[in-house]
């Protein structure tokens, strides 16, 4: 897949940026300020900021944002600064701007973790650094990011200050609407767009709305879970340095991240269902239910629940995701984005049909 194309200057007014940092950051230090284009997705734009004293990392939604980033860039501000002292791995927050004067857009600016991500190259794969890029040392990532989703889920979001951050009431009956309603509205948002037909989608949504679960269990989402949205230790064995890419984060069921995070890996029922638009090699990654076991071992959670959790995760993604097609069809994005989101979306549609007409 091709890379975002980003002018930096129009990303970071140096001057500006600078002033701000003058007041709001003067640990960054004093000299002149050095900025790089570290990471330019669709998503958000990372730039490293560098004064001669050490380096930190600003996140900012792009120029053209998607539906909700700069609200997104806030609420990730918030809770990467409400995490400061927990044991949950994720980067320190150490300033937000809300001020689109400053840069043009919102910011915040964060440590710069020490560690790598996987990477999403031209073949459309995720790509590990190694020894993790085979096995055996690939098998630990995703423990040693469900490791994270544990300490994640056994925090208080209250004392932490996240009341009112998201709305736990009645979260996950809510979902379906939520998310067939965004996508419901990417058509009227984006002239050229047409709704497409999604094979298994309407099989998916009913079987949601026929097994929708009360919300019980209230904890912080991360929103967004992958090998690509975590940073690990350099070096086996597998360690997790920090959770990352908080836009998608709210207050709800954390047991949504679970879903979302294992809806593409082997099921021990259903060896023949991985999907051929799977972004890592599922042979070198645990089954959905070895995670999910040490996943309630540690949160003290039903493995009977856990299906659901996946169903409305891929459901999630799908509906969510779509406004790439769709930016794509406006001519926000380039084609071969929009192409290569398609076919994922339209193959996780199709594997989850499959799915919940296996499971009844």
């Amino acid at each position: 897949m091709s890379a975002m194309n980003h002018d930096l200057a129009a990303l970071a007014d140096i001057p500006r940026l600078t002033a701000w940092l003058d007041s709001n950051i003067p640990e960054l230090g004093s000299g002149p300020l050095v900025t790089e284009l570290i990471h330019g997705g669709t998503s958000n734009v990372v730039l490293t900021l560098d004064r001669g004293e050490g380096q930190m990392v600003l996140r900012r939604p792009p120029a053209v944002p998607p539906p909700g980033a700069e609200r997104g860039v806030m609420r990730e501000a918030r809770v990467l600064t409400a995490l400061k002292g927990t044991e949950v791995p994720h980067p320190v927050c150490h300033g937000t701007c809300e001020d689109p004067d400053v840069i043009g857009m919102p910011f915040y600016v964060m440590e710069k973790v020490d560690g790598w991500a996987g990477q999403l190259r031209d073949d459309d794969r995720i790509h590990n650094e190694p020894p993790f890029d085979k096995a055996p040392y690939e098998y630990g990532l995703t423990y040693a990011i469900v490791g994270g989703l544990i300490q994640l889920a056994n925090v208080d979001y209250k004392t932490v200050g996240l009341e009112g951050f998201g709305k736990p009431d009645n979260f996950l009956e809510r979902q379906v609407d939520r998310w067939a309603g965004q996508l419901a509205s990417y058509p009227e948002r984006y002239e050229g767009y047409e709704p497409r037909f999604l094979e298994g989608y309407d099989e998916v949504e009913a079987w949601l709305r026929a097994n929708v679960r009360p919300t019980e269990n209230v904890g912080i989402i991360h929103g967004d879970v992958a090998t690509t949205n975590a940073m690990f230790r350099h070096g086996s064995p597998a360690r997790l340095a920090a959770l990352i890419d908080w836009e998608l984060s709210t207050v709800g069921d954390p047991m949504l991240d679970m879903g979302w995070l294992c809806g593409g890996l082997r099921d021990e029922r259903f060896p023949d269902m991985v999907s051929p638009q799977t972004l890592i090699n599922v042979n070198n990654a645990p089954t959905k239910q070895a995670l999910a076991r040490y996943y309630c071992a540690g949160t003290g959670r039903d493995m009977a629940e856990f299906d659901y959790f996946c169903v409305l995760a891929g459901f999630k993604i799908g509906c969510v995701i779509e406004y790439k097609v769709a930016q794509a069809a406006a001519g926000i994005l380039p084609k071969e984005v929009g192409e290569f989101f398609r076919k994922s979306i339209d193959a996780g549609f199709k594997r989850n049909g499959e799915f919940v007409r296996r499971i009844g």
